[in-house]
């Protein structure tokens, strides 16, 4: 990707603020999605809703003085023609644009994955980031920003992004449970655009937090005083076979190296992903996403 345009330590001097201005940095104009008057997504089907997020985006001047607002932002959904507890839908084609992800490849792991077109995605994606492009400047001049694709939670049902046919971008969202179903959504995805790839990820993290209203930031903690002490955890060590007597020599390992552990946290697994007929001895460490080779 292209070189930020400005640093880490700049970055954060953003405020999200509910109550937003005309107009959107990102929006659905005709069949195309554009950020800032460029295309990042063609043929974007016709049941596919896009409104201009509420909460503005102020960012003020490293002096102090002034500042710009903008929405820089928009919420996307769907209409369906049934309800159900799943629905897998095109929001449009991705050709030609680089972008990183990170997908869900098991359970409890994601990981990092890159490409250029529709096609080049995962299943389970959570995020994506796609790159400015090479001839642009600030989000006021002819450059296309970064753009930042985020699924999120509506209702009762999560969403996630993955590769559909012919390079386009599919949105799966599904309640995980066939008595809960759905068929109009409106807020399953949140699409953000930035000239800073660190300020947009932040700043659309900080619209997801004001819109679900069930989490808080980082910054917004208080961390429990057990995070300075030194620890270790037996995973790596012996996963799924931990027993105490390894327990005991790790510890006394550690202890006579001169760093002893201030907490021992005895891990063998947080749990089980087998399917009711598989062995009781084999246990799904192989396993991706839902529990399922």
């Amino acid at each position: 990707m292209a070189p930020p345009s400005l640093t880490k330590a700049d970055s954060d001097m953003t405020e999200i603020v509910d109550g937003g201005v005309s107009g959107s940095l990102v929006a659905l104009e005709g069949t195309n999605f554009a950020a800032n008057g460029h295309v990042f997504l063609s043929d974007v089907p016709s049941n596919i809703v896009s409104c201009p997020s509420p909460y503005t985006t102020v960012s003020a001047k490293s002096d102090g003085c002034g500042g710009t607002t903008t929405t820089a932002g928009c919420f996307v959904g769907f209409n369906a023609h049934e309800a159900k507890s799943r629905h897998v839908v095109p929001i449009g084609k991705l050709k030609g644009i680089r972008f990183m992800s990170i997908f869900r490849f098991k359970v409890w792991w994601t990981t990092h994955w890159v490409g250029s077109n529709g096609s080049d995605l995962e299943n389970e994606t959570q995020i994506v980031i796609l790159d400015k492009s090479s001839d642009g400047g600030a989000l006021n001049d002819s450059g296309r920003p970064y753009v930042l694709l985020l699924p999120l939670i509506e209702g009762p049902f999560r969403a996630s992004l993955q590769a559909g046919q012919d390079d386009d971008i599919d949105i799966c969202v599904e309640s995980g449970s066939t008595k809960v179903a759905g068929d109009s959504f409106r807020s399953a995805l949140y699409i953000h655009a930035g000239d800073d790839p660190y300020n947009l990820v932040k700043e659309a993290i900080k619209v997801a937090r004001i819109h679900l209203g069930t989490f808080k930031l980082l910054k917004e903690k208080t961390p429990p005083g057990i995070v300075d002490k030194f620890g270790w955890c037996t995973w790596d060590a012996f996963y799924l076979s931990v027993h105490p007597q390894g327990v005991w020599e790790g510890v006394n390992g550690l202890v006579k190296g001169g760093c002893p552990p201030g907490l021992v946290l005895i891990d063998d697994g947080w749990q089980s992903i087998s399917h009711d007929d598989d062995p009781v001895a084999e246990e799904g460490v192989n396993r991706t996403s839902a529990g399922e080779y």
